[in-house]
């Protein structure tokens, strides 16, 4: 089954120097038909002016992931982490504990990224922060596990919770699979271009809750890059 939530009919708010949108409920959006898919909680769609970016505040128990469409965002913590994070790679926050951290874009154009929280299923342990490049050739043509909560995922960024997060580069006509199994909740969102999903076009920036998949099959229609969460 395919929900398709188009760009437009996403919850939005428009800050000056933050332009969001939302998948779902978040802040002063609120829509009891959208407030998590399984562990998902939160999928921003955020566009940062230049030279701005978040203040520091904190969070607990929650695993943010950081998944850079364009620009870049430079991070800052209370554990001491600095990094800067550019476009097509990711940076992991697991807020455990509690952790105070900034989120500022140093650039002089905007930046454009996807921010992603899921619910913790390993609750409550010691914050912790990572980052890494995820070149696109490796993603070429198929799924790439850019962090998990599954230990056999190789050098993708570990997450506290039962969920991956993925990233495809798919050129035209090209279908790429993934065993998403039915029991589980997948959401798909392009970053660039679109695709076909069962004969749902899925554009630009749309979101597709998808369930009662057991192999999940997506068809370029034109150059794309998806980012997908695999939860509980």
């Amino acid at each position: 089954m395919i929900d398709l939530r188009p760009f437009d009919t996403l919850g939005a708010a428009n800050h000056g120097w933050l332009d969001a949108h939302h998948h779902f409920s978040f802040a002063d959006y609120q829509d009891p038909a959208r407030t998590h898919w399984g562990n998902l909680r939160v999928w921003n769609d955020d566009t940062i002016a230049p030279q701005t970016g978040f203040p520091p505040h904190g969070h607990r128990d929650m695993e943010i992931i950081t998944y850079v469409r364009s620009g870049a965002i430079t991070h800052k913590d209370s554990l001491g982490n600095e990094g800067r994070t550019e476009a097509g790679d990711v940076q992991v926050m697991s807020a455990g504990t509690g952790i105070q951290h900034a989120e500022y874009n140093r650039e002089d154009v905007p930046t454009t990224l996807f921010q992603i929280w899921i619910v913790p299923t390993r609750p409550s342990a010691a914050p912790s922060w990572g980052a890494r490049p995820f070149p696109k050739g490796d993603r070429s043509g198929k799924f790439e596990t850019l962090a998990s909560g599954n230990d056999n995922d190789g050098d993708a960024l570990p997450l506290r919770t039962d969920a991956r997060v993925l990233g495809a580069t798919i050129k035209a006509g090209e279908t790429v699979e993934y065993p998403l199994g039915a029991s589980r909740k997948g959401y798909l969102v392009p970053a660039i271009g679109a695709v076909e999903i069962e004969g749902v076009r899925v554009n630009t920036r749309d979101g597709a809750a998808i369930s009662d998949t057991e192999v999940l099959r997506v068809t370029a229609l034109e150059d794309s890059e998806v980012v997908l969460v695999d939860a509980a």
